[in-house]
């Protein structure tokens, strides 16, 4: 069965001028699929760029280099205003912090129904408060909600607006940048759950950016992870738990904890020595087994590819 895909990253790049001379590679050549339905895992440890690459993705930063692709459409081509009201209709973006995204002075019916009326999706002001109370209930609130303001919320309501206002034009893709990084451990897996329920019922595609990565796992379909602005690694979710390759993959799964004290006594983290990796241009991602890739030279690739044979 071949898969659609719905969004192509092709070297992507974006970096920022410092000063006069210094220039941050933020995001440095980044190469992904995403295919229509599933949810594409982005991880890393902070500043690896991660972010940097989902904002760059939906235009909220320019990129300096490479393409993506949305639909077969070129994301960062010339666009009319309608052009780009209607690409922004179709990929929408949860922030990583519910409490600064969300206009503190205006009413949650308000928050939510901004999209609405940008994209002239209601005829009147019944339709839509009815379609605002829609959205409260399908992310899991009530529809009294919507004459309240944001700060009168939990952090985990908060993101839940967030989530709805996301939800209320429609799109066929979301970003969510680090959406469950600002709650507490309890909150996090009922926002997760949530983001599935709601993929399940309106067959959409996500793209996940974390730094955890048991909550990564538990979401993703495919996982990539970066380091420095590039991807390292990049598989199904369980071959990356499973059958890790690069030595950063490695490190980061072994910082791991587990709820389970004998394990955790004797639980050894590995170390990653960057400067033995990475450092040269010879290094592109390679496909070690099928659908299984990693940012390697060609003297890595066979050791690599002798290693993990059969597995």
């Amino acid at each position: 069965m071949t898969r659609e895909k719905l969004l192509e990253v092709k070297n992507l790049q974006k970096h920022f001028s410092v000063g006069r001379k210094n220039i941050i590679k933020a995001v440095d050549g980044v190469t992904f699929d995403v295919y229509k339905g599933e949810t594409f895992g982005l991880v890393g440890e902070s500043g690896c760029g991660k972010s940097t690459t989902g904002r760059t993705i939906i235009r909220l930063y320019d990129a300096t280099g490479g393409e993506v692709k949305f639909n077969n459409e070129d994301v960062h081509g010339k666009k009319s205003k309608e052009q780009l009201r209607k690409f922004n209709r179709k990929m929408q973006m949860i922030f990583q912090d519910p409490s600064s995204s969300l206009n503190p002075r205006m009413t949650v019916l308000d928050i939510i129904a901004e999209g609405l009326d940008v994209h002239k999706l209601v005829k009147n002001d019944t339709e839509r408060k009815q379609r605002v109370e829609e959205l409260l209930e399908a992310v899991g609130l009530n529809k009294e909600h919507a004459t309240r303001f944001p700060h009168e919320f939990s952090g985990g309501q908060r993101q839940r607006i967030g989530i709805a206002r996301a939800l209320a034009v429609e799109p066929e893709f979301i970003i969510a940048d680090e959406p469950i990084s600002a709650l507490d451990v309890s909150i996090q897996a009922q926002v997760v759950n949530l983001l599935k329920k709601l993929q399940k019922e309106r067959g959409l595609t996500y793209l996940f950016i974390a730094h955890d990565l048991s909550m990564v796992k538990y979401i993703s379909d495919r996982i990539g992870v970066m380091f420095r602005g590039n991807l390292v690694e990049l598989a199904d979710s369980d071959e990356v738990y499973n059958n890790p390759i690069h030595p950063y993959t490695k490190s980061l799964l072994s910082a791991i904890p587990l709820p389970d004290p004998r394990y955790e006594r004797t639980r050894k983290r590995i170390p990653y020595d960057a400067s033995n990796h990475d450092s040269s241009d010879q290094s592109e991602l390679r496909e070690i087994k099928p659908g299984h890739f990693v940012r390697c030279t060609k003297l890595e690739f066979e050791q690599y590819k002798k290693e993990h044979e059969g597995k």
